[in-house]
C-alpha cells in the first residue's frame, strides 16, 4: 500500500522545481536601497551647488518694461534720450547696456535731481528684487546719440540687456522735442 502524504509541500521542490530564496526580501532591499542613496546624495550634490550660486540665481528673475518713449532732444534729431518704467517681479538684477537699430552710441546716465547737464555715465544700473525703477529726466536714462531717422509718431525696438534676466525688446515711441 502507498502512503499519501498531504504535505508535499513542507519537504522542498519537487524535481525540477527551485527553491525559493530565503533572502529574497533582503536582496530585493538591497536592489532598492542603491538607487535611493544615490538619489540622496545627488540631491546633497545640487542643493549645495545652488546654495554655494553654482546654479546662477535661485528665484526666477522677470523684468517688465511699460511706458517707453524716446524723446527727440535736439532740433536737428542727433541726440534723444529714453524714459521708461522698470518693474523687476523677481530677485535683484542690473541693467548693463541698452541697444537699438540704427543708434551710433547707447549710454546709461544718472542725473542728480536735474535734467540739466550731461549727468554722469553708468557702467550698470541696479533694479533691486521686487522694485519698479522709473527712468525719468531727473534721475537714471537711456541716452541714444546719433539715432537715425527717428521721427516723432514711430516706434522703435529698443532692446535691454540685464545680467540675470538677459535681453528684453520693447517698443519705444517716439516724441518731439520738448515732450514728457
Amino acid at each position: 500500500m502507498i502512503a499519501h502524504d498531504p504535505a508535499p509541500a513542507l519537504r522542498g521542490p519537487a524535481a525540477g522545481q527551485m527553491e525559493p530564496r530565503r533572502d529574497a526580501l533582503a536582496e530585493l532591499l538591497k536592489a532598492g536601497l542603491a538607487p535611493v542613496i544615490c538619489a540622496v546624495v545627488l540631491l546633497g550634490v545640487l542643493s549645495g551647488w545652488v546654495a554655494t550660486g553654482g546654479a546662477g540665481t535661485i528665484s526666477r528673475v522677470r523684468i517688465e518694461i511699460s511706458s517707453a518713449s524716446v524723446v527727440i532732444t535736439t532740433a536737428s534729431g542727433s541726440r534723444a534720450v529714453t524714459y521708461l518704467v522698470l518693474v523687476n517681479l523677481g530677485s535683484a538684477d542690473q541693467l548693463l547696456s541698452a541697444a537699438s537699430p540704427g543708434v551710433r552710441r547707447i549710454q546709461l546716465v544718472q542725473h542728480n535731481g536735474s535734467a540739466v547737464g550731461p549727468g554722469h555715465i553708468l557702467h550698470s544700473l541696479a533694479i533691486p528684487a521686487h522694485t519698479t525703477l522709473t527712468l525719468s529726466p531727473f534721475g537714471s536714462d537711456i541716452v541714444l546719440t546719433g539715432p537715425a531717422h527717428m521721427m516723432p509718431g514711430q516706434t522703435v525696438p529698443l532692446t535691454l540687456t540685464f545680467r540675470n534676466a538677459g535681453q528684453v525688446t520693447v517698443q519705444a515711441a517716439v516724441a518731439p522735442p520738448g515732450m514728457l
